[in-house]
């Protein structure tokens, strides 16, 4: 994936705990999906106040996940996100952090679908054609598994709205969530 700019890698407590709170996660969110945006465009986004997503926004600029850009009338001082993807580093003493920030991303994944789900009747045909909800039982390795998902980001990433400059003008933020893991409820013993 030359040329293309690397997630934010996160190993600090605090700035996982900031990530965990539902309002900052979802003020990122929407800030890598759609880009610069002010305080009143977010609040109406995620569904609050225009002073507490500002409060909110410079708690995040804080950690360096969010910054303040030049506005196109210089009046209004847009937020932009600061990364274009967020990982998580490997430590067992920051798990249940890690865990929060997961928990707090499955419930905007959940509620983006959701909003999807009842607004897909009144989308355009093309959009309602294009958009997939889809689920895959899959059996491989664990070597299969992580080269499929490397794959699979190698074809996404080029896409990520806050790093593409090709995009065509009727180009729209689109939600694309990927989760691959190894089902416990299944046959046999975990791991093996």
């Amino acid at each position: 994936m030359a040329g293309l700019p690397p997630r934010k890698r996160i190993e600090d407590v605090e700035l996982m705990r900031a990530l965990a709170h539902p309002l900052r996660s979802a003020l990122v969110d929407h800030l890598m999906a759609v880009g610069p945006r002010t305080a009143s465009e977010c609040a109406a986004a995620v569904g609050s106040t225009a002073s507490n997503c500002s409060w909110h926004l410079r708690q995040l600029a804080r950690h360096g996940l969010v910054e303040r850009v030049e506005g196109e009338d210089g009046r209004e001082r847009p937020w932009r996100a600061c990364q274009v993807g967020i990982e998580f580093g490997d430590d067992p003493e920051l798990r249940g952090a890690q865990l929060a920030v997961v928990g707090t991303t499955l419930a905007r994944e959940k509620e983006l679908t959701e909003r999807y789900l009842d607004a897909a009747d009144r989308l355009g045909k093309e959009w309602r054609d294009a958009s997939g909800v889809n689920s895959y039982s899959l059996r491989v390795t664990a070597g299969e598994l992580e080269e499929l998902v490397q794959r699979i980001d190698a074809l996404v990433r080029p896409y990520v709205g806050a790093i593409r400059e090709d995009a065509p003008a009727e180009a729209l933020p689109v939600h694309l969530g990927l989760r691959a893991f190894l089902r416990i409820d299944a046959e046999g013993k975990p791991g093996r």
